[in-house]
């Protein structure tokens, strides 16, 4: 080496290469590690990055036809299924260990109900800050029944999805028939056209407030109506006791990717119906009798 006039040390033009491939080589090995720790953590990277496992969109029926009990339970169940082991092992058994899931409350079509925006649940601790936040305020009952809104809020939801999920899929739970808002099977087909995934929970209790706009045959209303998409199915409940193992086994199902092997209790969408079903019933049950609740009804 030698110094310049101006008594700076200057490298020979030979080591320069050298020292530039040695600095390049360090960066991109930087680089290369941060990146697989992005993808490993889902952190590190931007939110459009992050792979999820399935975007889960639970849709919860608050009509007026349900007591403050149920809406309380229906709360309860969501978040003790959420932070429940048995839904904790399905998440890290899938390939990207993490799912993202978002909540809200329907009621008629221009009525939702915010609890949960897109929400990344990766550990126990996640799971068990969704529950509590789910648990830190009560549900507000509001009236008519949309269930075709339901699903149209999920679909403005998946418009914003900020993560890249494998499946999408839509959790429905409600204890009545559409009788607000579009037809139920117009929404249901724009859901499928999209290759999402509608599931279904009819709620088949006897003890509501407004039992008029009830009809027998829910779970098959959900069959025939509701749900759809490969895989899709619906599991009834017939009482209130049975909605923490319900919501439980439904989740488990969904992040796990529902399999032909499910329990027999689970009833599965069918493709064509044997036999034709009236899916307008809801409304037609609305003009019938619901000039009576114009203002306070479901």
């Amino acid at each position: 080496m030698r110094l310049k006039k101006r008594g700076i040390l200057e490298t020979p033009r030979s080591v320069c290469p050298a020292l530039v491939f040695a600095i390049c080589l360090i960066v991109a090995t930087a680089v290369t590690a941060a990146v697989a720790r992005a993808q490993t953590s889902g952190t590190g990277a931007s939110a459009a990055e992050v792979h999820v496992d399935v975007a889960l969109v639970l849709a919860v029926d608050v009509s007026r036809s349900m007591s403050q009990r149920e809406l309380r339970i229906q709360r309860r169940g969501y978040a003790a299924a959420i932070a429940s082991p048995e839904v904790q092992r399905a998440i890290a058994q899938g390939a990207h260990g993490r799912i993202a899931i978002t909540f809200f409350e329907w009621a008629a079509d221009f009525y939702i109900s915010d609890v949960v925006p897109w929400t990344i649940i990766e550990t126990p601790a996640d799971a068990q800050a969704l529950a509590d936040r789910l648990m830190s305020e009560m549900s507000q009952g509001a009236r008519r029944t949309s269930i075709s809104g339901g699903i149209m809020e999920a679909l403005r939801r998946f418009d914003d999805l900020p993560y890249r999920p494998e499946r999408r899929v839509i959790d429905v739970s409600g204890d009545g028939p559409n009788n607000q808002g579009v037809p139920v099977l117009t929404a249901r087909d724009a859901a499928i056209a999209q290759g999402i995934v509608i599931n279904g929970l009819p709620l088949m209790t006897e003890d509501g407030d407004l039992s008029w706009f009830s009809i027998g045959d829910l779970d098959e209303y959900y069959r025939r109506c509701v749900i759809g998409g490969p895989g899709s199915f619906m599991i009834p409940v017939r009482s209130w006791d049975q909605f923490p193992e319900a919501v439980r086994r439904k989740l488990v199902l969904e992040i796990g990717q529902h399999r032909p092997d499910a329990p027999p209790t689970v009833l599965r969408a069918q493709f064509q119906a044997d036999a034709p079903y009236d899916c307008m019933i809801g409304e037609k049950l609305w003009q019938k009798r619901g000039w009576q609740f114009d203002d306070t009804g479901r």
